[in-house]
């Protein structure tokens, strides 16, 4: 759990002080140091208009991560709430529920959010919106499948012969049950969102210039990929690192969680 608290921690001091630590304005162009090697002044380079990388690195992590944890925090309520209305309500609507939702996985996500993004047209809420309607499917099902275990259980019946509504049932009894496995979904789809949102910012879908997204990053440093190859790695290096912590802290997670299940 240590680890986790350790990731969670540097990704939300990297999101609100990062900017803080940026030497350069992260959009200032300075042509005479444009395609500058990394050096004492800029410790990373600069890109084909003189920005400086680092500075852009830093302030680009709000972009990335913060967009991200939103996206992710949605779908998270989405799924969540269709999931329980499943199994909640009734054969006909868990049949028409899970086949809508079989229907949205039948369809690549990144496939999907480029599509909706092109017809909504480039922005950061086009961005948002294609990402989080094309991301809820996984919470649903995990939550209609947990909803479904606890029907039977002895406090769900009794409540049920109580006259409790089915909101009051979810909130007391269903909710607290789903927060564990829930919590281990959301740290994979938060990773799947830095993906989502760094792919659709390299075709030009996602957050737009001048603002310094790792995604739009890699899209400018595209043309300049042979000469000064620095341009496109430090920006993937930051998606890849992010990703794969969030990955491992989100394995640690469900281990430790299935361990406490076991000895418990």
């Amino acid at each position: 759990m240590r680890s986790i608290a350790l990731v969670v921690s540097g990704l939300v001091l990297l999101v609100a002080f990062g900017p803080m630590l940026a030497p350069y304005d992260p959009t200032a162009i300075n042509i005479p140091v444009r395609l500058s090697p990394p050096s004492a002044q800029f410790p990373l380079g600069t890109d084909a208009l003189g920005r400086d990388i680092l500075s852009r690195l830093l302030h680009g992590a709000q972009w990335s991560l913060g967009l991200a944890f939103l996206i992710s925090l949605i779908s998270l309520v989405i799924g969540t709430a269709i999931g329980l209305l499943a199994s909640l309500g009734g054969k006909i609507a868990d049949w028409s529920i899970m086949r809508a939702t079989d229907t949205f996985l039948a369809f690549p996500e990144l496939v999907a959010a480029v599509v909706i993004a092109g017809l909504m047209g480039a922005g950061t809420w086009s961005l948002v919106f294609a990402l989080s309607v094309t991301g809820w499917m996984r919470y649903a099902r995990v939550a209609r499948g947990i909803g479904l275990s606890l029907q039977s259980r002895g406090y769900v019946m009794q409540a049920r012969l109580a006259g409790m509504p089915g909101l009051s049932i979810a909130r007391r009894h269903y909710l607290p049950s789903l927060v564990p496995s829930l919590t281990v979904v959301w740290t994979g789809m938060f990773a799947r969102a830095i993906l989502g949102i760094s792919a659709l910012g390299f075709l030009g879908f996602g957050v737009q210039p001048p603002n310094p997204e790792w995604g739009s990053m890699l899209l400018d440093a595209r043309v300049h990929m042979r000469s000064t190859p620095l341009q496109m790695i430090w920006p993937g290096l930051a998606v890849v690192t992010c990703v794969l912590a969030i990955n491992l802290a989100g394995d640690a997670l469900r281990d430790a969680l299935a361990e406490d299940g076991h000895t418990a």
